[in-house]
C-alpha cells in the first residue's frame, strides 16, 4: 500500500510539472556542509599592505572565473607592490591588481591560474529579505595555509541604501545592499563571499563602515548584480585601470591643492588648503574634500594621490573626485601642468 501512494503521488508530480519544483527541493536539502565546502573553495585570502592599527594587511576575495579572475574590496591592502592570493587548498600566487571601480569600492585581481572553482556572476538575481545566508571570509586573519576559511550563517534582514562612514570618509556608494543579521564587519572580513542556502554567489562583504545616521557598525553585502557590473566595467576598460606602480609622483600643488601632511605611512588625502587663483581653485576643489580618485583612478592615500597625478601624461585632464558633505563631486581641473611648473 505504501509503494502504491508513493507511485501515485510521483504519478502526480510528473503530470502537474513538478519534477523542476521536486528537484529544487532537492537541491535545497544539501547538507550545509557540503555547500560550504563547495563555496569555500572559490574564497581566497589575500595579504598586502598594513600592519598599522586599523590598518589590517589581510582580506578576503572571491574567485569568478576559472581563469584567476578574482573580486575583492578596494582598500589599502591593495596598495602594495605584492598582493599575495592563497587558494582554498593552500595554493600561493602573486595577484595582480587589473583595475578599481571607484563608486562600488570594488577591486579586480587576477592570478596565473587555470581550471579553478569559481562563481558565476551572469545569472545573477536579487534575494529578498528573509533569505538564509552563510558569509564566509579570513575574519581575523586565522585562516593562513590550507585551513578552511570561517563561515558565519544569517539571513539577509533588509535590502537598503548604504549611507556609512569610516571615520570622517562618507562611503562613495549610495545604492542598495543586503544588510545582514551576523556580525561579519571584522577585520579581514572585505572582500568575503555571501551565498544563499543552494551555494548560489549572493553578494561580496563590504568594508569595515558606521551607519550614518546611528554610528553603528554595519554588516552588509553589496549585491552580485553590483559585483557583475563594476568587474564588466573593469574588465572591458570602461572604468578606470589601476594606477601603475612604477609612476613618477607628482605633488598635487602642482595643480594648487594642498593636502594634508603625511603623518602616518597612509594618510587619507584629505585637501588642506586649496592656493588661490591655482587650477584648484577655479574648479571648485575646497579644504576638507577627500580625495578618492585621480583620473577615475581610484586612491586611498595621499602617495597615490601622488602617484596617480604622475601617472597622467602632460596635457592629459586631470579628473578629481572628491567626497564632500557625504556626496561624489568631480572636478575638472584642466590638462597636467609640466613638472616643476607653478600653480
Amino acid at each position: 500500500m505504501i509503494r502504491l501512494k508513493l507511485r501515485l503521488l510521483l504519478q502526480l508530480v510528473v503530470v502537474g510539472g513538478g519534477i523542476a519544483a521536486v528537484a529544487a527541493a532537492a537541491v535545497a536539502d544539501t547538507p550545509p556542509q557540503q555547500v560550504i565546502a563547495q563555496a569555500a573553495r572559490k574564497v581566497v585570502k589575500l595579504y598586502g599592505a598594513g600592519g598599522l592599527r586599523s590598518l589590517e594587511g589581510y582580506q578576503s576575495g572571491i574567485l569568478v572565473s576559472p581563469d584567476g579572475v578574482i573580486l575583492t574590496a578596494a582598500s589599502t591592502v591593495l596598495d602594495s607592490e605584492q598582493i599575495d592570493c592563497v587558494l582554498d587548498d593552500g595554493r600561493r600566487y602573486v595577484a595582480r591588481l587589473v583595475g578599481v571601480d571607484p563608486r562600488r569600492e570594488l577591486a579586480v585581481l587576477r592570478i596565473d591560474a587555470t581550471d579553478l572553482p569559481a562563481f558565476p556572476l551572469a545569472a545573477a538575481d536579487s534575494v529578498a529579505p528573509g533569505t538564509r545566508v552563510y558569509a564566509l571570509s579570513n575574519m581575523f586573519g586565522v585562516a593562513v595555509g590550507d585551513e578552511r576559511v570561517t563561515v558565519q550563517r544569517g539571513v539577509v534582514a533588509v535590502v537598503a541604501p548604504l549611507e556609512a562612514r569610516r571615520g570622517a570618509a562618507e562611503a562613495p556608494y549610495r545604492g542598495d545592499v543586503y544588510v545582514l543579521d551576523c556580525t561579519t564587519n571584522n577585520p579581514g572580513s572585505p572582500g568575503g563571499a555571501v551565498v544563499d542556502a543552494r551555494g548560489r554567489l549572493v553578494g561580496m562583504l563590504g568594508k569595515e563602515l558606521r551607519s550614518t545616521a546611528s554610528g553603528i557598525w554595519l554588516n552588509y553585502a553589496l549585491p552580485v548584480t553590483e559585483l557583475a557590473a563594476g568587474s564588466d566595467a573593469v574588465l572591458t576598460g570602461t572604468a578606470a585601470a589601476a594606477i601603475p606602480v612604477d609612476a613618477t609622483r607628482l605633488d598635487p600643488r602642482i595643480v594648487g591643492a594642498v593636502l594634508v601632511p603625511d603623518l602616518l605611512d597612509r594618510t587619507p588625502p584629505f585637501v588642506e588648503s586649496v592656493d588661490p587663483g591655482s587650477a584648484a581653485a577655479r574648479a571648485g576643489l575646497r579644504s576638507d574634500d577627500l580625495v578618492i580618485a585621480v583620473g577615475g583612478r581610484s586612491v586611498s592615500t595621499r602617495a597615490a594621490v601622488e602617484q596617480a597625478l604622475g601617472g597622467l601624461a602632460v596635457g592629459d585632464p586631470v579628473r578629481i573626485t572628491v567626497i564632500r558633505a557625504g556626496s561624489l563631486e568631480e572636478f575638472d581641473l584642466g590638462p597636467r601642468p609640466p613638472a616643476g611648473e607653478q600653480p
